[in-house]
């Protein structure tokens, strides 16, 4: 598919797209459906088709496994994060409430950095999983 143009020329106008998509659903979750999860889940989609059309070698500079395994551990620290400071604060582990003086904004804020967490975990790790399902039969071969 390296060669096909107009694969190529579809690819780069849609992939802008797709991640706008992304995080329309990750800060919409809030409001309806979605959340951190179907946001992250597209956005590992976006470069994922970034690299059966440009192939794997060019995702994995644009995104390379460092980062990716980065993301999986700050995602998870992010999720973490809000539960410890909610308990530093007098509060529950994942307790919004006591983020903010008004409760009705510690449970937005609270809220959106928890899903930003879950957001950025499951790309990654959904990335790492195609990384290694990619390299599977690339040992093999001489």
């Amino acid at each position: 598919m390296r060669n096909d143009l107009v694969l190529r020329v579809v690819a780069k106008l849609l992939i802008p797209f797709i991640v706008m998509f992304a995080l329309y659903v990750q800060f919409h979750g809030d409001f309806g459906p979605g959340g951190g999860f179907q946001a992250g889940v597209i956005l590992a989609a976006a470069v994922i088709f970034y690299a059966l059309i440009f192939g794997l070698a060019d995702a994995r500079k644009a995104v390379p496994e460092p980062v990716v395994e980065s993301m999986m551990a700050i995602g998870v620290l992010l999720y973490a994060g809000v539960g410890v400071v909610g308990l530093l604060l007098g509060g529950n582990f994942l307790d919004y409430f006591v983020l903010d003086p008004d409760p009705i904004h510690g449970q937005e804020r609270g809220i959106f950095w928890v899903e930003a967490g879950v957001a950025i975990t499951v790309s990654g790790v959904m990335l790492k999983i195609f990384y290694m399902f990619a390299d599977r039969g690339r040992a093999d071969e001489p």
